[in-house]
């Protein structure tokens, strides 16, 4: 399986790095794909790390102005044009999402990906990983939207939300929950 995960290029504390890492080695581990924004910092670079490391391939899509920071040694690198164009590409070689930590790109990423599967234009699972409790207000916000009317599908069919990473991978190889 080819696993897009977004997440974010910055310098985290353990707490992010930590889980990040154990999620890659799953990924590696497993015989999966990575495929992410092709960085050679940061989270990427532990995410990339982990599933090289673990005998995964690795599926970079950069972007012009932050070619000078892709991976080298990757297994297929591409650089886009743009954001637009590297969001498409991230989709089309993946089998499935995940969305770990990460600022505003990486919310760009995900909404973008809901978007798609609540108009029925993708099918590909998604999951957020909610590491260390990152994102438990954008999961009771998701809940109030669904609650209130503003999503037309149920949220479960748009997402599954993880705590831990060998969570999120079960999800992605069985299709279901495991707790």
């Amino acid at each position: 399986m080819r696993i897009c995960v977004f997440l974010s290029a910055a310098d985290l504390d353990d707490r992010y790095t930590r889980p990040a890492r154990d999620f890659a080695e799953l990924i590696g581990k497993a015989g999966h794909s990575l495929v992410w924004g092709g960085s050679n910092v940061g989270l990427m670079k532990v995410v990339a790390d982990g599933v090289q490391e673990a005998g995964g391939k690795l599926i970079g899509i950069s972007v012009e102005f932050l070619a000078n920071k892709a991976r080298p040694g990757a297994d297929e690198m591409v650089v886009a044009a743009d954001l637009a164009e590297r969001k498409r590409l991230l989709l089309e070689k993946a089998d499935a999402v995940v969305i770990m930590v990460g600022g505003t790109g990486t919310l760009d990423e995900a909404t973008e990906i809901l978007e798609l599967k609540k108009h029925g234009r993708t099918d590909k699972p998604v999951v957020l990983l909610n590491t260390a409790g990152f994102y438990d207000g954008l999961k009771e916000q998701f809940h109030r939207m669904e609650a209130e009317g503003f999503l037309p599908r149920p949220l479960e069919e748009l997402m599954f939300f993880a705590e831990e990473p060998a969570e999120a991978l079960a999800y992605l190889e069985t299709g279901r929950s495991t707790g």
